[in-house]
């Protein structure tokens, strides 16, 4: 192990101790040793951490917890302080910047690993969920699931890419969007801001709806042609949309948005309950309905190039590691403009 990491042999960080609404400080400080890495992993110190709405699902209980006690966050950027045995390639070296999300184990040998679909292993595995995250000043990683990060980017706009920016790149392309297509965004924190900015580098139109005047604004600002309330209707029928918020209230209302052969693609993990759908004004003329599921490691990978490409950049919203829970409090109560990290140290 380096000098650095032998150097502090305590981690501070928070757990998710008492899952429940966020009032109720479902989370917990803790003091912990500092782990050794096993094989194929990486230690990591831990520059900035993103807080995402799956974190706030799993601290409220809407996502069950997979083991006590875990250290919430996924979308890690930091430094390797040291490498477990077999842990090789690029970005496993003692001082090289690293990024975590939120896929961190597949089988690799199930049918739908086999045919490039990892995301759906049924054998998944997740940081923040199964191991330990990034709500935390050092954090294990596996070097297999680990992304290569720019040296000269500032870590608090790199988080937000590494599972903001993942999900929103897949629903995007879940979305089925044609070249030049006009497409509605539902919801427009974290995940929503990137993926807008690189359906506009593309040439999209794009409708944002969502209740928070202050999104709204953020959206005009990013170059959205529209923004209105969440259950108003868009200016112009939509070839397809994206449902960023977990509600379900507004399923039907998107779909109702969307032109012939328009696609809903929704990409929460958590959604509350969808009404009833009346086929003809949702579903007929060939709208679809699509749900996305995690991400692939090429996923990821395709992503932080096309962001690069696009120049893509967050709106982001610092927190010091010791605020975590008024992090995910403000997230709760739509008081984060962008996205939320937290900064250990900061």
């Amino acid at each position: 192990m380096s000098a650095d990491a032998t150097a502090t042999r305590e981690l501070t960080g928070w757990v998710v101790a008492r899952p429940g609404p966020i009032a109720t400080g479902p989370l917990l400080r803790v003091r912990r040793p500092v782990p050794e890495p096993g094989p194929g992993e990486l230690l990591v110190r831990v520059e900035a951490c993103g807080v995402c709405r799956t974190d706030l699902h799993l601290a409220e209980g809407d996502l069950a917890p997979h083991r006590p006690d875990t250290v919430p966050g996924h979308e890690i950027v930091g430094r390797v302080l040291a490498a477990g045995p077999g842990a090789e390639g690029e970005g496993t070296r003692v001082g090289d910047r690293v990024g975590g999300a939120w896929l961190r184990h597949t089988c690799g040998t199930c049918r739908y690993c086999r045919r490039g679909d990892e995301n759906l292993c049924p054998h998944s595995r997740y940081t923040g969920w199964d191991a330990d995250g990034g709500f935390a000043d050092v954090t294990l990683l596996p070097a297999a699931y680990a992304y290569p990060l720019p040296e000269d980017a500032d870590p608090a706009d790199l988080a937000p890419l590494l599972c903001a920016g993942i999900i929103g790149y897949r629903a995007l392309a879940r979305s089925a969007l044609p070249p030049g297509g006009r497409l509605g965004i539902y919801g427009f924190g974290a995940s929503a801001h990137l993926t807008a900015q690189l359906a506009i580098a593309d040439g999209a139109t794009v409708h944002v709806l969502t209740r928070s005047e202050q999104a709204r604004r953020l959206a005009l600002d990013l170059g959205a042609a529209s923004a209105r309330g969440a259950a108003e209707e868009p200016p112009e029928p939509l070839d397809s949309a994206i449902l960023f918020a977990p509600v379900g209230d507004l399923v039907p209302v998107a779909l109702a948005a969307l032109d012939r052969g328009g696609t809903l693609s929704v990409a929460g993990i958590h959604l509350t309950d969808i009404p009833p759908l009346d086929y003809q004004a949702h579903l007929f003329q060939e709208r679809d309905l699509r749900s996305t599921t995690s991400n692939t490691r090429a996923d990821g990978r395709a992503w932080l190039a096309a962001a690069h490409r696009a120049g893509v950049r967050p709106t982001v919203t610092r927190y010091p590691l010791d605020r975590a829970d008024q992090a995910l409090a403000d997230l709760a109560g739509d008081r984060v403009n962008g996205a939320a990290v937290l900064v250990p140290g900061g």
